[in-house]
């Protein structure tokens, strides 16, 4: 049998959506896939994001932001940018990598206008179950995987 798929989950800053897409790939295909998250630009990890997480059952708080050249080591199978910004900012890969764009909302920037917290929080939930069914299909939207 050969190793698991390795993907890169990436955004602007690594803070929110792309170290939720990397939660929930470990949580749900972890037999599968090495999941891991970068940005190009990295903030640090976003609190709600962790919150909303956790409510879900998936422990995010250990995973920190890094930048993508803190990977540059792993040969990925596939990239999956999951923001325009990401997508436009994105390195080069060498050899086979293949780069995907699956964009999701930004939920800080959704949450600015926010008259509650649990109105911000909301947005954050929408992201993370709309990212939650877009890893439920990998590998298999990915196109080719490892066998």
């Amino acid at each position: 049998m050969m190793g698991k798929l390795q993907v890169m989950f990436l955004c602007t800053g690594n803070s929110c959506r792309s170290q939720m897409a990397e939660g929930w790939a470990r949580a749900l295909k972890g037999d599968s896939i090495e999941a891991h998250s970068a940005g190009v630009e990295p903030h640090g990890m976003n609190a709600r994001a962790v919150q909303v997480m956790k409510e879900a059952g998936v422990d995010i708080s250990g995973q920190r932001s890094k930048h993508v050249d803190e990977l540059k080591g792993i040969p990925f199978d596939c990239v999956v940018t999951v923001c325009d910004g990401a997508q436009e900012a994105c390195p080069m890969f060498a050899g086979s990598t293949k780069v995907v764009h699956v964009g999701f909302d930004d939920p800080p920037r959704l949450a600015k206008g926010a008259a509650t917290e649990e109105e911000a929080l909301g947005h954050y939930r929408r992201v993370r179950d709309e990212i939650r069914a877009f890893v439920v299909t990998l590998p298999g939207s990915l196109g080719e995987g490892k066998r």
